[in-house]
C-alpha cells in the first residue's frame, strides 16, 4: 500500500532540490566565466526602477540566464527522480513535483524571451517596477529583497524563492559599504561592535555622550573612528545625521543596578526606553524611497532582560518595556528592525557578566548577515525558547487590538524632512 505522505515528503523535497539547485548556479553565475559572462546579461536589463533599459537587452537576458537556469533545474530535477525510481520505487512519482514545478519557470522564462505579452508581469514578479508595499522578505524572497542584488550589492542576496541559501552563506545582508551609527559607542560593547562592522566592510560612526574621541583596536592597529556626541533627550541634534545613515543600532543604556528611587525609576526609563524610542522613531521618518525601505535598518539592544531576570529591576522594567514598544512599532516598521536579545557579557554596566563582549560582537554581525530579525546571543537555552514564543504572542496581541500606521509615517516622511518635522 502507498504511504501518500511519503510521497508528499518526495515531492516537497524534489521542489527543495530544484530551488537549491537555481541558488547555487546563480552564485556559480557571479564566479564562473562562461556563466558569468551570460549572467551579465540579467544586470544590465534593470534601471534602479526596475524599468527594463530596452526590451532587446530584455529578451536576451532570459535567453542567456533564464532559460539556462530553468534547464539546468529541470535536468538535475529528473536526475533525481530517476534516483528516486531506484531508492523509492513505490513513491518515486513524487519526484515528478519538482520537474513540474521547474517547467513552471522554464516555460516562463521562455515566454518572457520570445516577447510574450502579459509574460513579464505574471511571471517576473520580483523586477516589477513601482514603489515597494513592504520590506525585504526574511524567509521568502520578494521585490526589496532581489532589488538589493541588483543595486546594493551584486555579491550577495543570491537566493530565488526562498532565503535559506543567503542565510547559510551570510549573504542575506550585506554590510559592504553601509554607513553604519553605534549609540552606546565608547561601552565595551559599542566598540567592539564597531570593530566587527568595520571588518564586514561598513563605514562606522560612533555616537557617544562622552568627549572623547573612539577608536577601535583592529588587529593590533588603533584605528580612529568619527565620534559624534549627544546625550540622551537629544536626539533632534541628530536628525542630519540620520537621513544618511543606512544602519542604525542603538545600543546605550544605564544599569542603575538595585537603587528603587525616583530618580533611578526616571533616568532607567529616560535612557533605557524613551530615548530608543525617539530615535527609532526619527530614523523611520528618513525612510522615504525604494532604495531607503530596501537598505534602510534599525537594530535595537533590548537585551536577556526582557524575557530573563537581570538581578537588576529596573533594567529589566526598562528594557522590557523598549522590547515591548519595538515589538509594536514594527508591525509598521518601513524598514528592517532588529532586535539584539544579549545574555550576560563583560562589560562596565555589568562586571560579572560571563560571555566575551567580542565574542558577543561577533555574533551579532554574523547573525545579522544571515538576516536574523531577532539576534539571540546568550549561554542560556531558556532565552532561545521563551523568547520566540513570547515575541510571537506579544506580536499577534498588538495585531489584533491594534491599528496599523504605516500609512501614517509613510505620509509624514514624504512631506518633509526628519529636521522640519521636529521644528
Amino acid at each position: 500500500m502507498v504511504n501518500y505522505w511519503i510521497v508528499g515528503a518526495v515531492g516537497i523535497a524534489s521542489v527543495c532540490w530544484a530551488e537549491i539547485i537555481r541558488d547555487f548556479y546563480h552564485v556559480a553565475s557571479h564566479y564562473v566565466p562562461p556563466l558569468q559572462k551570460l549572467h551579465n546579461w540579467h544586470h544590465r536589463v534593470f534601471r534602479p526602477n526596475l524599468t527594463p533599459v530596452s526590451e532587446t537587452i530584455y529578451k536576451q537576458a532570459h535567453w542567456r540566464h533564464d532559460v539556462p537556469e530553468a534547464a539546468t533545474m529541470m535536468v538535475l530535477g529528473l536526475l533525481l527522480w530517476v534516483l528516486a525510481y531506484f531508492w523509492l520505487p513505490e513513491y518515486h512519482w513524487g519526484a515528478a513535483a519538482g520537474c513540474i514545478y521547474t517547467l513552471s519557470f522554464l516555460l516562463s522564462a521562455i515566454a518572457r524571451a520570445i516577447g510574450i505579452k502579459g509574460a513579464d508581469e505574471l511571471t517576473d514578479i520580483t523586477h516589477q517596477p513601482g514603489d515597494f508595499r513592504t520590506i525585504p522578505g526574511n524567509w521568502f524572497v520578494n521585490k526589496p529583497y532581489h532589488w538589493k542584488h541588483h543595486f546594493d550589492n551584486q555579491n550577495a542576496y543570491y537566493c530565488g524563492t526562498f532565503t535559506l541559501i543567503d542565510k547559510l552563506m551570510g549573504t542575506a545582508l550585506s554590510l559592504k559599504g553601509k554607513t553604519v551609527a553605534v549609540t552606546g559607542a565608547s561601552g565595551t560593547l559599542g566598540r567592539l561592535l564597531l570593530k566587527h562592522l568595520h571588518q564586514a566592510g561598513a563605514k562606522v560612526i560612533a555616537l557617544s555622550s562622552g568627549n572623547e574621541e573612539i577608536t577601535m583596536n583592529v588587529d593590533g592597529e588603533i584605528l580612529p573612528v568619527k565620534t559624534v556626541t549627544w546625550h540622551a533627550g537629544e536626539e533632534a541634534d541628530l536628525a542630519k545625521l540620520l537621513e544618511k545613515i543606512d544602519i542604525l543600532v542603538i545600543n546605550h543604556g544605564i544599569n542603575v543596578q538595585g537603587e528603587r528611587t525616583g530618580e533611578a525609576i526616571a533616568n532607567s526609563y529616560e535612557i533605557n526606553t524613551f530615548s530608543a524610542w525617539r530615535l527609532m522613531e526619527l530614523f523611520f521618518l528618513t525612510v522615504r524611497t525604494n532604495e531607503n525601505m530596501a537598505c534602510k535598518e534599525v537594530w535595537i539592544n533590548t537585551s536577556e532582560a526582557e524575557v530573563i531576570p537581570a538581578v537588576s529591576p529596573l533594567y529589566e522594567l526598562s528594557k522590557r518595556a523598549l522590547g515591548d514598544l519595538v515589538t509594536l512599532r514594527r508591525l509598521d516598521a518601513p524598514c528592517i528592525v532588529r532586535k539584539l536579545i544579549l545574555g550576560p557579557f563583560k562589560s562596565n554596566l555589568n562586571p560579572i557578566g560571563i560571555m566575551s563582549p567580542d565574542w558577543v560582537a561577533q555574533q551579532v554581525v554574523k547573525q545579522a548577515k544571515a538576516d536574523t530579525r531577532n539576534i539571540i546571543v546568550t549561554i542560556n537555552p531558556l532565552t532561545l525558547i521563551v523568547f520566540p514564543v513570547k515575541e510571537f504572542f506579544v506580536s499577534l496581541y498588538f495585531q489584533l487590538f491594534s491599528r496599523k500606521t504605516v500609512a501614517e509615517i509613510k505620509k509624514v516622511a514624504e512631506k518633509s524632512s526628519v529636521e522640519a518635522k521636529i521644528n
